[in-house]
């Protein structure tokens, strides 16, 4: 998940927990800020090179930003909502959490530093860093930060499960109309789109990750319950039913249209 710095971490019992609240770290608030940014700044150079290589007509970005957005903002929505479940961590904040609890770092600067090195990853892929991988990277930390303590805490298991049902859903509502907008995926979700281009259904992409990333982070450290082992199950399926329902046409398709046909070859591959 990409809360853009925003989550917090908290001792309890020996274990790790992620809060979404405020970062508690041995590194200095300032730091932590000049780090994110740092990261939305590559992020933008990056994308702004990809914009002047493959450009997107004007009337296509009035289209696609709002609705990504919307996702974004969904995303952060459903982030907040199981925060305040207090079921576990999912996957990725399980391994961010065991990952700061290990090396000192505070854990919102270890979920930008780790969203740095998984664009490495992209190159193999043929993932491209986009406008929507910088609005990843800026809106749902915020939205988490606003909506968090707006939420007060799951006291019984039947709201625990209630919350993290409601969160899963609209994490994947949101992720559908993100990623479907068309402009670029948070680096998290990049994986999962580059490996169902290689063959792998959405599902299947969605549960490698998560599984791979939750056994790593309880390895490390990072806090548990069933809300974590309850999120890569259903995420995966409710990602695959919507994402296609929810998606604009390419956005490729739409330049070849937009353009009669008189465009870059980079289009046509």
């Amino acid at each position: 998940m990409d809360l853009g710095g925003q989550a917090a971490r908290r001792r309890r019992g020996g274990r790790l927990e992620l809060t979404g609240e405020g970062a508690l770290a041995v590194v200095s608030p300032t730091t932590i800020t000049a780090a994110r940014w740092g990261v939305v700044a590559v992020l933008a150079v990056i994308a702004a090179v990809q914009l002047r290589r493959h450009p997107i007509p004007p009337v296509e970005l009035l289209r696609r930003v709002p609705r990504c957005i919307a996702g974004l903002c969904c995303y952060g929505i459903g982030i907040a909502v199981f925060f305040a479940a207090r079921a576990g961590n999912p996957p990725w904040d399980v391994f961010h959490g065991g990952l700061s609890a290990r090396t000192g770092v505070p854990v919102g600067l270890v979920i930008n530093l780790v969203g740095i090195a998984l664009l490495v990853l992209w190159i193999p892929l043929k993932e491209r860093v986009g406008l929507g991988t910088v609005l990843n990277a800026l809106v749902i930390g915020e939205v988490v930060d606003l909506v968090r303590p707006q939420l007060g805490n799951a006291h019984s298991v039947a709201l625990q499960v209630t919350m993290v049902f409601v969160a899963t859903l609209v994490i994947g509502l949101g992720s559908g109309l993100y990623i479907g907008a068309g402009i670029g995926a948070g680096p998290r979700d990049g994986l999962m789109l580059g490996l169902s281009r290689m063959g792998l259904s959405i599902r299947t992409s969605r549960w490698l990750i998560e599984a791979v990333t939750l056994c790593v982070g309880w390895l490390l450290g990072g806090r548990i319950g069933f809300g974590t082992v309850a999120f890569p199950v259903l995420i995966g399926p409710v990602v695959q039913y919507l994402l296609p329902r929810m998606s604009l046409p390419a956005l490729a398709d739409q330049v070849r249209r937009s353009h009669r046909g008189l465009i870059g070859e980079h289009y046509r591959s």
